[in-house]
């Protein structure tokens, strides 16, 4: 998400943040008010409503038209659908974390779950236990998962064979796998999905 439009979209959430402008969008989605009459449904002082109007106006969310000697305001709905459209989208969601390391909680499990084996010849590092949170272990066997080559099937042994490093309990490693459909096996040849 550019700069812009994350700043754009702050200011939207920080002016729809106060429960007053809120009430003043209901109201003016329903029908068009002067300021008068926005003060006096929501029991508000006249400048307070023309300070959240003018909050509301500076993301062009309301519209304002003169009425003799009073402006009546109105929500340009336009605007609003635009920014739901622009702005609401899974994909512009997604972009809001920009600059979030997304993998931060993973390698913090790898890093509690993990040591090195010193009694190796070989330095390797392995599991110091199976984690019991389905979540963790998912993060746990994701990282084994790696450790098989796409496009290969593997024999029961050489599976077991893979895994004896990292666990002393492989059958389980072996079995979690195929449970979390990292892997799948069909008569004793197994390969990584």
């Amino acid at each position: 998400m550019k700069q812009e439009q994350f700043k754009t979209l702050l200011q939207f959430f920080k002016a729809l943040a106060d429960e007053s402008r809120l009430k003043i969008i209901g109201i003016l989605a329903n029908q068009e008010c002067s300021v008068e009459e926005l003060a006096a449904l929501m029991q508000l002082k006249e400048p307070t409503v023309s300070h959240h109007l003018a909050k509301l106006k500076e993301l062009n969310l309301v519209t304002m038209r003169p009425e003799g000697n009073s402006r009546i305001y109105q929500l340009d709905r336009e605007v609003l659908q635009s920014i739901s459209k622009e702005i609401f989208t899974p994909e512009q969601m997604a972009s809001w974390i920009e600059g979030v390391d997304t993998e931060a909680w993973e390698n913090k499990v790898l890093k509690n779950y993990l040591e090195v084996d010193i009694n190796s010849t070989n330095i390797v590092q392995c599991l110091k236990e199976i984690p019991a949170s389905r979540k963790k272990r998912l993060v746990i066997l994701k990282w084994l998962a790696n450790k098989f080559d796409l496009g290969i099937n593997y024999s029961e042994r050489e599976v077991n064979d893979i895994l004896k490093p990292y666990h002393p309990d492989y059958a389980t490693l072996r079995r979690e796998l195929i449970g979390y459909q990292l892997m799948q096996r069909d008569n004793g040849v197994y390969w990584r999905i």
